[in-house]
């Protein structure tokens, strides 16, 4: 598999470089839900037109991670599902959606991935997670009442991804995520016990929560059931994630 980027993702595809080789894996653009420019889409979307053509071109198949956090399934009814029309509710969501349809019309092989918020040593800084470890330790941390993030460990992505290649996918679209929507305060307490740090909680009246549904990701991936997804799973990611941030 050829791995499009040098990111967080990209870093952890790498175990799987040498297998799938019909695949393209573009792991690379925009990863920020929030202070993101047009110009920083529009690079995304360039690069993704690009890479689409070359795939085209020569018969591989191109993997896309897209998105199913809020940005893109925040106003739907019921659990964020695959095959229900979807309306986003963030520039975010929307840039994403538009280059999941522009890669459809591509005319290239695609399995586009929608991805959960992800977990992992050494993120970015500007992910949710080090970002409330940041503001953990310098003292306050602003919690949107009502929101909740679903949480999945990049391990466990990197094992699906390898089984949804091996099943010769085409022209599909499926969440990878845990299926369980964690409230954003239960993550910070968490982390600020584990941290053995004291903070100021503020609260504001934006928030908001969804379920992704992963009865899709289930069928297909029937290993999924070993990976403990329920709702104390994010307890031992964060815990795994904590350990490493500490050393």
């Amino acid at each position: 598999m050829d791995i499009v980027g040098n990111g967080f993702l990209a870093r952890n595809l790498r175990p799987l470089a040498e297998r799938h080789p019909d695949t393209v894996a573009l792991a690379a653009g925009v990863s920020w839900a929030s202070g993101t420019s047009d110009a920083d889409f529009a690079r995304e979307a360039a690069l993704l037109r690009d890479t689409a053509k070359q795939c085209a071109a020569t018969g591989r198949r191109l993997l896309f991670f897209s998105t199913a956090a809020t940005g893109m399934y925040g106003l739907a009814e019921g659990p964020g599902r695959e095959d229900t029309p979807v309306t986003p509710c963030t520039p975010y969501g929307a840039h994403k959606l538009a280059l999941e349809e522009l890669l459809r019309d591509s005319g290239a092989d695609h399995v586009i991935l929608r991805l959960g918020h992800l977990v992992g040593p050494d993120q970015p800084e500007h992910q949710l997670l080090p970002t409330l470890v940041r503001h953990l330790r310098e003292g306050a941390v602003r919690i949107h009442r009502g929101a909740a993030r679903d949480l999945i460990d990049v391990s466990d992505v990197v094992t699906i991804v390898d089984c949804l290649l091996g099943l010769d996918l085409k022209a599909e679209t499926v969440n990878v995520a845990s299926g369980y929507a964690v409230p954003v305060r239960d993550i910070v307490e968490l982390l600020r016990r584990r941290l053995g740090v004291e903070a100021r909680y503020e609260f504001q009246d934006a928030g908001g929560q969804h379920v992704i549904s992963i009865e899709k990701l289930r069928a297909l991936v029937p290993q999924v059931q070993d990976m403990g997804f329920g709702p104390d799973y994010y307890r031992r990611i964060l815990s795994d994630f904590t350990s490493a941030v500490r050393i």
